[in-house]
């Protein structure tokens, strides 16, 4: 009898390829050798049929564990001494064989219930809001427990079910095929170990309904845009015997008239007249907590020019503490001007162009100018 070629060998791969390299290796050579590009070749066919063979037994870790470790006797019936292909085992030894390489034991324990599923919810709200905290009422549509069964699945509470005699309450079956172990799910009970007699008409045994449920959220002050809030036990209710999933709120903040968030701090334009900015005033502006602050401007005030107003800021979460607030002035340049105005500027303009020295940027930048068209450059 012919010795087997190395599936490594085959699909032309080292024995560290990763899975990756595996499918890629497989689809090269799968379209290289398969039959219909290669019609009335015998020889392409095997080639074709070793290929797929390979990468069925190595692109499962199982199974290529086993083959890492017994080669190709890991799939053979008879193929030597105890059926085993020169490995004398007992048929009692398959189990602890596999319990070694995979931490399966023969038997597993008691199949567990399923969890309810976590649940996520989206809740908008205002910077005000962001700022002081809040509680929210979230409508939530979701699994709760049958109140018919109690959440056991049965319409008989004191025998809500028994044992899966098929998979002895473990959840799972398995076959043997040659040295392999195939587990799979149980198809009686479905993996959950258990069988129920007497089904609950409400919820069909499943222990849980479909239901529109209302939750309050509590909202913390200083909250940032995004930021997802976790409340433990409030997603799917779970099976029989199970826990419930979580429900994540996410927290979207929406933007603001006139305050602007960069973390603790809060940032407003406020827009002045040319004039307020020339001779300096005093303006009243709003803060977050609903309260006003005085700002004094000086005289010569320019755009960008940034005022603080310390602890006026947004709220720090988990702190008593606040962040400061910034007052960014704009310098509004007068439009659709009366008569009388533009009377007023020119006479205004006539002065500053006698070599005042009220705009120092302006006439600096200038004579820079001016030197440089002197040097013909």
């Amino acid at each position: 009898m012919a010795t087997k070629q190395d599936y490594y060998t085959i699909l032309g791969v080292g024995r560290d390829a990763s899975s990756d390299d595996l499918k890629r290796a497989y689809r090269k050579l799968a379209m290289q050798y398969h039959p219909d590009r290669n019609p009335g070749d015998t020889q392409a066919e095997a080639r074709f049929k070793d290929v797929n063979e390979a990468y069925d037994i190595l692109k499962d870790e199982q199974k290529r564990a086993a083959y890492d470790r017994f080669g190709h006797a890991a799939f053979e019936n008879g193929g030597g001494p105890g059926g085993m292909g020169g490995f004398d085992f007992a048929a009692g030894d398959i189990g602890d064989i596999f319990e070694q390489m995979f931490g399966m034991g023969r038997r597993g324990g008691a199949a567990r219930a399923r969890s309810g599923a976590d649940l996520r919810q989206g809740v908008e709200i205002d910077l005000a809001e962001a700022f002081s905290g809040t509680k929210v009422s979230l409508r939530v549509a979701t699994r709760v427990k049958c109140e018919a069964c109690e959440g056991t699945g049965s319409a008989d509470k004191s025998r809500a079910a028994d044992t899966c005699r098929t998979c002895q309450g473990t959840g799972k079956v398995r076959a043997q095929q040659g040295f392999f172990l195939i587990e799979r799910t149980c198809p009686t009970c479905g993996g959950q170990g258990r069988v129920i007699r007497n089904p609950c008409r409400s919820c069909q045994g499943a222990g849980t309904v479909q239901r529109e449920r209302t939750t309050q959220v509590a909202i913390p002050a200083g909250v940032e845009d995004g930021t997802r809030i976790r409340l433990a036990g409030e997603g799917e209710a779970g099976g029989p015997g199970a826990q419930n999933g979580d429900l994540y709120v996410h927290v979207s903040i929406r933007p603001h008239e006139f305050f602007q968030r960069e973390q603790a701090s809060i940032l407003m334009r406020v827009p002045l007249r040319m004039t307020q900015a020339a001779l300096g005033t005093e303006i009243e502006v709003p803060v977050i907590d609903g309260s006003r602050a005085k700002v004094k401007i000086p005289a010569g005030t320019q755009t960008g020019d940034q005022f603080r107003l310390r602890g006026k800021g947004f709220s720090v979460l988990r702190s008593p503490a606040r962040g400061d607030m910034f007052i960014q002035v704009a310098v509004e340049t007068p439009q659709n001007l009366t008569p009388r105005q533009r009377e007023l500027l020119e006479e205004f303009e006539a002065e500053a162009g006698k070599g005042g020295k009220g705009s120092p940027d302006h006439e600096g930048f200038f004579a820079k100018v001016a030197a440089f068209f002197e040097g013909g450059r």
